[in-house]
């Protein structure tokens, strides 16, 4: 699975319409919902919207006929296996009926083009991790953590005889990064995976 990089924008014109599309990384259905409503167009005719974040999805026609506009927007989102992604595609009509096929077309196809464009990036499943160590080995381990890629310290919190770190590690590798701190620290360090 890939998310978006970066918000994208694409655009056609189908029969004297309009259509744009807006795509952009989101990480949940508050954070989709707010970008709908950010990057909507008050004077266009419809603003048509689908996102995905994991097993939710949601999808809008705004005055479409019913499947014609966001079904086809999340088709495209699933189609190109996207996860945490929400596509805003507009419509300032044009005066020429593009009938429900028509209309279908339009839409995913105006979400595919700005989908195709766009810099994707894979979906790592995370775990969050504590570390804690003294004063004499905090640098060499932030050092070290921070040349693995993933790997994030995510909180910092200073204690008598060092610190804890809490850490976002690669779930698939955290068992043998929490193992090289360890390692590293000749043992001297606590690590665990926080549930």
């Amino acid at each position: 699975m890939f998310t978006l990089e970066r918000v994208e924008t694409a655009g056609q014109e189908v029969k004297k319409s309009r259509f744009r599309a807006v795509a952009g990384p989101v990480s949940s259905e508050d954070e989709a919902r707010d970008f709908v409503a950010r990057h909507a167009e008050a004077a266009a005719n419809h603003n048509c919207w689908a996102w995905r974040v994991g097993q939710n999805c949601r999808f809008f026609d705004d005055g479409e006929p019913s499947g014609t506009a966001g079904k086809p927007i999340l088709q495209v989102i699933d189609g190109q296996a996207l996860d945490r992604v929400a596509v805003l595609v507009t419509r300032w009509f044009g005066g020429i009926l593009l009938g429900s096929g028509g209309l279908v077309r339009a839409y995913g196809g105006t979400a595919g083009l700005c989908l195709r464009s766009a810099t994707k990036l894979p979906l790592v499943a995370t775990v969050k991790a504590k570390v804690g160590c003294g004063f004499g080995d905090l640098a060499t381990v932030k050092a070290r953590l921070s040349a693995v890629p993933g790997v994030a310290v995510v909180e910092t919190h200073f204690v008598a005889a060092g610190a804890d770190l809490v850490l976002s590690l690669p779930e698939a590798e955290a068992e043998a990064i929490l193992r090289q701190v360890a390692d590293l620290t000749s043992g001297r360090a606590s690590t665990s995976v926080l549930p």
